[in-house]
């Protein structure tokens, strides 16, 4: 059975980086490409299905227009204005709603199929993850916002690195809002299951100085080459296939909250059971009183937000 995603702002940095990275794992059987500039996500798609012979037989559309988004199993949102360097993500906010409403009022004509998931990566991630789960085109659990998955893979990437170890054994979710407020868990990050603080050379500031660059690595990317894309693209990868695939894999994606951690009516990220249909469950980390504080405030500053433009 074939699963259809299609990505809104394919033909920009960030949706082309993540439909390769999808060519690439070949879960999915057909991608959709839109972007107001239809050249760019013809250009985009004709690249991608050039390597179809060496990858995966995908189906590659493209357009403009929405109409190419009907039959979608998955809507991937990644269009938006871009983060200026000294800017945070939540600067974005008054600049990037407007649009996004307009892709949201384009989505309610389209025809997607039953089941269907939407995936917001644009930002402010958690803001926007909640207004299309409050905008009734899919039932709220059916939308995930990206969220930390991101700066989770960049921390336990950039710890491995500071520490000499392989990327995949080191397990460290960081939560919370994707953004200034985020909270790094380091009461249950592991080497290999080796508690992280009990790890040789491990100190408080050497995590600490780790977790900084970490929350300031998507401006430096931004400084460095225009943009961030491969990082996002695998990352947008990791979660749509969790849904293709049904894997119930443990994911902290943004989704709307409902008390887990006195957390409630507000989008941010926490280690949620993704399958075929979004949200199968929130899990409530054990977390230290700091952790959970941090979090707590996070949430705060989040909904200061979301009163601001709801």
């Amino acid at each position: 059975m074939g699963f259809k995603v299609s990505i809104i702002g394919g033909g920009g940095r960030v949706g082309s980086d993540a439909a390769y990275a999808l060519q690439l794992g070949g879960k999915v059987s057909e991608m959709a490409l839109v972007d107001a500039n239809p050249d760019m996500a013809a250009g985009e798609a004709l690249d991608l299905r050039h390597g179809a012979s060496l990858t995966h037989n995908i189906r590659f559309t493209s357009s403009n227009e929405y109409g190419i988004v009907d039959g979608s199993d998955c809507v991937v949102i990644t269009a938006g204005l871009r983060r200026k360097p000294d800017e945070t993500r939540l600067d974005l906010i008054n600049r990037n709603v407007g649009l996004f409403k307009g892709i949201l009022d384009s989505l309610k004509g389209c025809k997607l199929n039953a089941g269907a998931t939407i995936v917001v990566v644009s930002n402010p991630v958690d803001i926007l993850t909640h207004l299309a789960a409050k905008s009734g085109i899919v039932p709220e659990s059916q939308v995930l916002g990206l969220g930390t998955v991101l700066d989770t893979a960049r921390f336990r990437s950039l710890l491995a690195d500071s520490l000499n170890l392989s990327s995949t054994d080191v397990k460290a979710l960081v939560l919370g809002e994707h953004g200034d407020t985020m909270v790094p868990i380091l009461s249950s990050a592991t080497v290999s299951g080796v508690p992280l603080t009990s790890y040789p050379g491990v100190t408080d500031q050497s995590v600490k100085d780790v977790f900084e660059f970490t929350r300031k690595s998507g401006a430096e990317v931004i400084r460095l080459k225009g943009g961030a894309g491969r990082a996002v693209g695998v990352s947008i990868k990791e979660v749509v296939e969790a849904i293709a695939l049904d894997t119930h894999q443990v994911l902290p994606v943004s989704s709307v909250q409902s008390g887990k951690l006195g957390i409630s009516d507000i989008s941010l990220s926490l280690p949620t059971v993704v399958g075929r249909h979004g949200v199968v469950e929130v899990i409530e980390p054990s977390v230290s009183a700091e952790e959970k504080e941090g979090l707590q405030k996070s949430a705060a500053s989040l909904k200061e937000i979301w009163a601001q433009i709801s």
